[in-house]
């Protein structure tokens, strides 16, 4: 039975495949920062990455409540449970410093992200 697909077509397909392939490894390739919660703070308070990289932040909340990570100049947010973990990924960032806070305790859940 001829289905009819032509060679070209063929190649084409494998050639998206393996970018789609690359891309995937490109992204599990991306720079892990850890970032604790504790005593309604972020620990490290300033983290430094390296510029036009992008970086995913591994937030552990280890207060017994809840915290929501803010930052209008990453423009993320995102609530993370009591105990619980939780992915933000970032950039790639210019030079620059971003800075960041907890929304349910502004006062003292503050922090910067540095990108040099």
């Amino acid at each position: 039975m001829n289905i009819g697909i032509k060679p070209s077509t063929l190649i084409a397909i494998a050639v998206g495949l393996s970018a789609a392939t690359l891309s995937m490894s490109s992204i599990a390739a991306d720079l892990d920062v850890a970032l604790i919660i504790k005593d309604h703070r972020f620990e490290p308070s300033e983290i430094k990455v390296p510029a036009n990289q992008r970086v995913r932040l591994s937030v552990h909340n280890q207060d017994k409540s809840a915290e929501e990570f803010e930052s209008k100049s990453l423009k993320r947010e995102k609530v993370i449970p009591a105990g619980a973990k939780a992915a933000i990924l970032i950039g790639p960032l210019k030079p620059g410093r971003y800075e960041f806070f907890g929304e349910f305790h502004e006062a003292t859940a503050r922090g910067v992200v540095v990108a040099e």
